[in-house]
């Protein structure tokens, strides 16, 4: 059953598939509702980091990611509803086809769920190349498989002419209760090239003001945005402002074109908890902040920046003494790479890294890894006691080149890619720093936070003493 909207201001975007355009449709909303003047709110279903970057781009507002299957329904609906306030109209864009998920047996994890949850109406995506009455068939699918789901509409992509979508509005008419509010022809699209782990992030492919202006266009143009916005009023929500906590700590946060995967809950939730976020770039600035009690290195592309890291000896030099004191450092996938001895490239040319772990990394051809994770933590460290239990994602095109058997390092995780199966030693401790390939959610387990901030303020007493 649909839970009551949190806040009736938002659509679901999804798709019959993953490349079918609804990452097209969800920029071109998000960029017309903002030419529009609305303050708009964005989402991202499932784990990915680089949709996020372009909706915030787009808006000009930090996107959020909403997870089945690594947060439970009260927490998303909580930080749904947290990230709206003060916003017009929310706009959440879907991960993979309408219903994939965790699996085949159910909606874990799925976009489906998540709107379902929310209780939001869905507008459907279909890419319409090739594709005549069939469509409506499709749809109709699509419409009939779960019926406590809502439909705003039906948006169909790479359409041949206006005389396609035409033909289609026809035949949705005549056997789809879902209206077709309009389509989007093959060559006005704007295409975001693609790498290894998707969509290339938002600062190698800088839409530009004309490239908004195309997507807004497609919006004002092609969609009947009366149908589709009716009953999204334009009352701007009073903003609720928080009673602002004492910093405890200072945590360095590395975010650059090299390092830029970052969950926005996991920001948001250390800051809760009391820490102030001091951002700095491991490509270029010289040294660490000052005054940092800890340090988090999230995800990216180190691989492809890989030279001035390595050229820029101070920081690297730097990261090593951070560790070898005591510092409470935290490093997920590409982060962990800049923790370890070399990256080797694509190109087979070697990097030297911080060298805080004994082990070298290289990049594969294929895939490594992908898919959700859950982690218990198989002793004590920076992040949590033993026994603590949180889940993610792992997704990467590199290894670790030189085997994980080093006396010096502990593995801290048991790892299992699905629950009460394959467990495996993951998470790599040396005193503490702690490097994995995984990206945790701190939302699924918010000690986390409160933990990684208590080792920071033992760290900081440590120097006061």
């Amino acid at each position: 059953m649909n839970a009551d909207p949190i806040n009736k201001n938002g659509l679901i975007i999804a798709g019959t598939n993953s490349g079918c355009g609804k990452t097209t449709v969800s920029l071109a909303l998000m960029a017309w509702l903002t030419r529009q003047g609305y303050h708009v709110s964005p989402f991202k279903v499932g784990p990915d980091f680089i949709d996020p970057g372009h909706h915030r781009r787009i808006t000009g507002n930090e996107s959020r990611n909403l997870d089945g299957w690594m947060l439970d329904k009260d927490y998303n609906r909580e930080r749904f509803a947290e990230g709206t306030k003060g916003f017009d109209i929310s706009i959440i864009e879907g991960v993979m086809g309408l219903f994939d998920g965790f699996s085949g047996k159910d909606e874990a994890g799925s976009t489906a769920q998540m709107a379902k949850w929310l209780g939001l109406p869905i507008i459907l995506v279909v890419n319409a190349q090739s594709m005549a009455r069939s469509a409506a068939a499709l749809v109709q699918g699509f419409e009939n498989f779960d019926p406590d789901l809502t439909f705003a509409g039906v948006i169909f992509n790479k359409l041949g002419s206006v005389n396609h979508l035409h033909y289609l509005t026809e035949a949705m008419e005549t056997s789809v209760r879902m209206p077709c509010l309009g389509g989007i022809l093959r060559d006005e699209g704007i295409e975001i090239p693609e790498r290894h782990l998707g969509l290339v992030t938002e600062d190698e492919h800088q839409l530009s003001g004309s490239d908004m202006d195309r997507l807004s266009n497609i919006i004002e143009d092609r969609i009947d945005t009366e149908k589709l916005f009716k009953g999204v009023s334009k009352s701007l929500k009073r903003a609720v402002k928080k009673k602002e906590k004492g910093h405890k700590v200072k945590i360095g946060v590395a975010r650059d074109k090299a390092f830029c995967f970052y969950y926005q809950d996991n920001l948001d939730l250390l800051e809760k908890e009391g820490a102030e976020l001091v951002y700095f770039s491991p490509v270029s600035d010289e040294n660490l902040p000052e005054e940092i009690q800890a340090i988090y290195l999230g995800g990216g592309y180190p691989e492809m920046f890989a030279g001035p890291l390595s050229e820029n000896r101070t920081m690297l030099a730097d990261m090593k003494k951070a560790s070898r004191s005591g510092m409470p450092i935290y490093a997920e996938c590409g982060g962990f790479m800049y923790l370890c001895r070399s990256i080797t490239d694509h190109g087979d040319h070697y990097h030297k890294m911080s060298g805080c772990f004994p082990f070298d990394t290289k990049m594969l051809k294929g895939r490594k890894a992908l898919g959700y994770r859950e982690i218990t933590l198989s002793l004590d460290s920076i992040i949590g006691e033993k026994g603590l239990v949180v889940r993610g994602h792992e997704f990467h095109y590199s290894e670790i080149d030189n085997g994980t058997h080093q006396p010096e390092v502990k593995k801290a995780y048991m790892v299992s890619p699905r629950i009460g199966v394959n467990i495996l030693q993951e998470g790599y401790q040396k005193e503490n720093t702690l490097g994995s390939y995984i990206h945790l959610h701190f939302g699924s387990n918010p000690k986390i936070c409160r933990h990684l901030i208590r080792s920071a303020v033992a760290y900081k007493r440590k120097g006061e003493s």
